[in-house]
């Protein structure tokens, strides 16, 4: 979590920067291409109020992420989602209308370039999430265990050493190689008391399975506490 703060305050700093700079000091040489233009394009350009008002979205871009901080410190499980949809919509959508201010000659080039760039970040992002949401499964069979999913892995049964059921999750550190949007947590995480480990939870659900295997720990449950204690009998059979 103070990674993400960290990171979305130096976003705030940067966007405010740039934006001041090329709102108020006329530093039009940071946008893009701006440079390469001829004079005559750019005082067209200036004279259209393009430069200006990129300096605005990015100001705007800026107050809005500072606006929406706060989410983080609360309970709601989707704050980080929804701060990343304001600056990812409020930017490219932002520069999709900002091609009305374009030279005549590049308006059209424009609005194509910023239409798709919108579709095709916007259902990237959109597809990435699809797949870190999608559910994952405890698989049983032929002396392995497997978890179904993004980051799902076989693991041999001889690889396992004990399973237990926690009433809660112990303290997540800093992320190695996951994803941890809202209440999901996927990947390697670093656990307080356990160091690196492979994370298969909701945050908001308990209780836990903790399997120790020869390598690292597992950290396993489903929303359903029901179904989380389902795989724990199951698992706890299955290795007797």
């Amino acid at each position: 979590m103070a990674g993400l703060i960290v990171t979305l305050v130096i976003m705030i700093i940067i966007f405010s920067l740039l934006g001041w700079a090329v709102r108020f000091k006329q530093a039009y040489y940071l946008i893009s291409g701006f440079n390469t233009m001829s004079e005559d394009e750019q005082r067209q350009l200036i004279q259209n109020g393009y430069p200006q008002k990129v300096g605005s979205l990015l100001i705007c871009t800026a107050i809005g992420t500072l606006v929406l901080l706060p989410l983080l410190f609360t309970p709601f499980p989707y704050a980080f989602e929804v701060i990343f949809g304001f600056i990812l919509l409020f930017l490219l959508g932002g520069f999709v209308y900002l091609s009305r201010y374009e030279l005549k000659h590049k308006r059209k080039k424009g609005y194509i370039i910023s239409i798709s760039l919108l579709i095709i970040v916007v259902g990237g992002v959109a597809l990435l999430m699809t797949f870190t949401y999608q559910d994952y499964e405890v698989i049983l069979e032929n002396k392995k265990m497997e978890i179904t999913g993004m980051y799902g892995q076989q693991w041999p049964i001889d690889e396992l050493k004990s399973v237990e059921l926690l009433d809660e999750m112990p303290e997540i550190g800093f992320k190695t190689n996951g994803v941890g949007v809202g209440t999901l947590a996927k990947g390697h995480f670093n656990v307080k008391g356990y160091g690196n480990s492979l994370l298969y939870i909701f945050t908001d659900s308990n209780p836990i399975i903790l399997i120790e295997t020869s390598k690292k720990p597992i950290f396993l449950n489903n929303q359903s506490p029901t179904v989380t204690e389902d795989w724990f009998n199951k698992l706890r059979k299955y290795l007797q």
